[in-house]
Order: C-alpha cells, then sequence, then structure tokens
C-alpha cells in the first residue's frame, strides 16, 4: 500500500489503459478519480467492489474549464491531489497528405492540450501544497509513424512538456515524468485479431522483441512506482514500456 491515503486523478481511465493504471493505484491505496468522457460507474464499482477507493467525474479534456473544475473535485472531496496521470488520448490516422485539418485539430486538442491543462491545474495545487507527482501518458510514436502525422506530433509535445515541467517544479518538490507505452493489450487492439485471421495481430507481435503484447497493468506498475515516494529522485524521464519494440 505505498499510495495510501494520496489522491489521484487519471484521464480517459473509464477503459483500456487508463483503466488499467486507474485500478493499479487503487491497489495501492490510492483515492483514484476516474476522469472520462465515457460512463465511467463500471470502473468505479470494479474497483470498490476489490477494497479501493474511487469516484468519477466527467470531464473533456480539452476544454480548460473542465479541467480545472476536475482537479477542483478532487480538492473538495479528498482535500488535495498528490498525483495527476494525463492518459486521455485519441487518434485519428490517415496519411499526412491527406489528413484533414479537422483530424489535426482534434488530436492535438486531446493529446498535447488537454495534457497540457491537467499538468497545469495540477501544478496550481502541488506548487502550493509543495509536492506532487506528474505523469504524463505519451507513446513510442513519438518517434514518428506511418499514418500518425498528427498522433506522433502530439506525443512528442507531451515529452517536450514534460521535460519542462520537470525542470520548473523539481525546487517545488514536484516530478513530472512521461510513460512512453507500446503495443499494449486493450479492447481496441484486441480486434486486430479479427483483422485478416489474425495476420495484423502476428505481425504486430512479430515487431516485439519479447513476442507478445503488453498488459495494461504493465504501465500501471510503472506509474505507480513513479508516483510513490520510492521515486522522489526520478524526474524529466521518459520510460518505454514496450517489450524491446520501441528504440
Amino acid at each position: 500500500m505505498k499510495l495510501k491515503d494520496k489522491v489521484a486523478i487519471v484521464t480517459g481511465s473509464s477503459r483500456g489503459l487508463g483503466k488499467g493504471i486507474a485500478r493499479k493505484l487503487a491497489k495501492e491505496g490510492a483515492k483514484v478519480i476516474i476522469a472520462d468522457m465515457a460512463p465511467f460507474e463500471e470502473t468505479v464499482a470494479e474497483i470498490e467492489a476489490n477494497g479501493g477507493t474511487a469516484s468519477g467525474f466527467t470531464v473533456n479534456v480539452s476544454k480548460q474549464e473542465e479541467v480545472k473544475a476536475l482537479v477542483q473535485y478532487a480538492v473538495d472531496t479528498y482535500g488535495q491531489l498528490d498525483i495527476m496521470v494525463n492518459n486521455a488520448g485519441i487518434n485519428r490516422d490517415g496519411m499526412l497528405h491527406k489528413m484533414p485539418v479537422e483530424n489535426w485539430d482534434l488530436v492535438i486538442a486531446i493529446d498535447l492540450t488537454g495534457t497540457f491543462y491537467g499538468t497545469q491545474e495540477a501544478l496550481k495545487h502541488m506548487r502550493t501544497r509543495g509536492g506532487g507527482r506528474i505523469i504524463n501518458i505519451s507513446s513510442g510514436s513519438w518517434l514518428g509513424n506511418i499514418g500518425q502525422a498528427n498522433y506522433a506530433a502530439a506525443k512528442a509535445g507531451v515529452i517536450g512538456l514534460t521535460k519542462t515541467a520537470a525542470r520548473e517544479n523539481a525546487r517545488k518538490g514536484i516530478t513530472c515524468n512521461a510513460i512512453c507505452p507500446g503495443f499494449i493489450e486493450t479492447d481496441m487492439t484486441v480486434k486486430l485479431k479479427e483483422v485478416n485471421g489474425g495476420a495484423a495481430w502476428d505481425s504486430m507481435m512479430q515487431r516485439i522483441p519479447m513476442g507478445y503484447a503488453g498488459k495494461p497493468e504493465d504501465v500501471g506498475n510503472l506509474v505507480a512506482f513513479l508516483a510513490s515516494d520510492e521515486a522522489a529522485y526520478i524526474t524529466s524521464e521518459v520510460i518505454n514500456v514496450g517489450g524491446g519494440m520501441i528504440v
């Protein structure tokens, strides 16, 4: 229970990767706020059924006022905010020369600007309290990926934002790190098993030196460590969780 009595927000956590992160934080004793546009009741109920503490908050992270309200909700409900996990993100893939500008704008708004809002609002509270943990979920795609110009640009921006926030706030006792997941098995990615008789899935597995997809809990384990007192001297880092796929 390394996070006992800590309060955490995890954006985009009603399902998939974010849900795995939220479950791990709750298991380690944190009070977790499931922040998402999608229904969160099932995830909250699951955490509580396993002895954890959770509540839900509806938020569109691309809207600054909604993110402000989310952080205020954490403070009003639990008295503090110790951990901010900016996980919410979307993709709208397409070749760069054919990408509709609205798809560029939407991905940047949610994946990058949403992370900026979450980081900024959390910092306002954490700087006053004298400490905190900010963990931003980037992606191995920040290095560039065919058909993902918008997503890659946003995730590269998240890394620059993270490193700047880390430098600006280190002396306030606040750490800020980024995690780059590789290919993680979620409800969305598992659908590849149905494409071309599983050929798409098999192709992905061949790109992973360890030979299998990660689980949301693999990322959650790292988030829990970075959120703990054990990681107090780790900041401005970019850590891959990809079974060796990200180089």
